[in-house]
This record gives structure tokens, sequence and C-alpha cells, in this order.
């Protein structure tokens, strides 16, 4: 049977949009929606509109905030010498669950990608490059993802940074725990031996 309710077709198209949302799944959540209460669709639409209203990036880190600063931009007792550079805020979350990392965050909001037309004066580079200038920042990691991208990404900031004399330094990738050596790529290897340590 198909559905020639325009409205409904909207929704779906919009649910489509999401990442990783395909044609079933944004009709599955178009229906889920639809079936709500009134007041419960209501708060749903709200929460939307209040987030775009309200949240906004740091002005320091250009994470994701409500006020001028983040909280972590905030926190006099981070350490401001190291910078974990990240392609969303979505990592900033990633790293601080682990609790082991104290420095400061910048967030790129996206990666260099030429197929998809997104050049470096796209992200937030100048913005990094001006929180180096202050010369407080003595490291700077990269924690972009291990794709292509993310290393293209990561290369082309390295050689910004290090002129300006700041150590530059990359996470180490390697062998998940739990995972088996026979499994691995030889690139995931390759990581794991680059980045490995004494015991």
């Amino acid at each position: 049977m198909a559905y020639n309710v325009i409205p409904l077709t909207k929704l779906i198209e919009q649910f489509e949009r999401l990442p990783g949302i395909g044609r079933k799944t944004a009709q599955r959540l178009a229906f889920y929606v639809l079936n709500l209460p009134r007041e419960k669709a209501q708060q749903f639409a709200d929460a939307i509109t209040e987030a775009h209203d309200k949240i906004k990036k740091c002005r320091v880190c250009q994470s994701l905030t409500e006020g001028e600063l983040c909280p972590i931009c905030a926190d006099s007792s981070r350490d401001g010498s190291v910078i974990c550079v990240v392609e969303d805020s979505q990592d900033v979350l990633a790293f601080e669950r682990t609790r082991e990392y104290h420095g400061l965050y910048h967030v790129l909001h996206g990666l260099i990608s030429p197929m998809d037309g997104i050049g470096p004066d796209q992200l937030h580079i100048k913005e990094l490059l001006a929180r180096i200038g202050s010369g407080e920042v003595k490291e700077v990691i990269m924690a972009t993802n291990p794709t292509v991208e993310g290393e293209a990404t990561a290369m082309y900031l390295a050689r910004l940074l290090k002129p300006m004399g700041v150590r530059v330094t990359r996470l180490a990738y390697g062998i998940p725990v739990g995972g088996n050596l026979e499994y691995a790529d030889e690139v995931t290897l390759y990581r794991a031996l680059e980045g490995r340590s004494e015991i």
C-alpha cells in the first residue's frame, strides 16, 4: 500500500537525512512520531528547536555549549599545555568517559575531504592556530579517526603546527582488547607495533 500523504512523506524524508538512517528506519521513526500523543510530539519538536536556539560553539575550543565557554574550557584545573584535536563534539564525550585525559580539546567540526568539497578553510583550523600562538600550548594530540580523511587532516595540521614549536603527537592505534591478531589488517598491526610501549 502506497502512502501519498504529503506531511508523512516530508517527515520520512527528514528522518532519512539523519546519518545512518535508511528508508525503512525513517518510515518506522515517522510512524512512531505520528503515534505519539500530541503533547509528547510537541515536546519532541520543542526539544529540537530549543537545542538549535540555545546550543552554540565554545569561543575557545569550538565544542558545543550553552554559554560562551564550555565546561571544560571554563575548568581552571585542566592542563592548558595540551590540546587534543578531534573531529566533532561526540569525540570529546568519548575521551571524557575515560576520565584519563585532563587537557583541553579543539573541535574541527569535520575533516579535510576534497571528494566532499571540504577544504581546510571550512574547518576550525584558524582558531586552533590562534590558540597555539598564545605560547601556553606545549603538545597537540591529533585524535582524528584512522581513515584516509582523518590521516590527511592530521598530517596537514602537523605540517602547520610543527614550525610553531609545539610537540605534535598522534593517537596510537592497534589491536583492540579482546581482539585476535589473525583478524587484524596490516595497517592495524603496523599501528600496534608503532604505538608499542615498554612494560
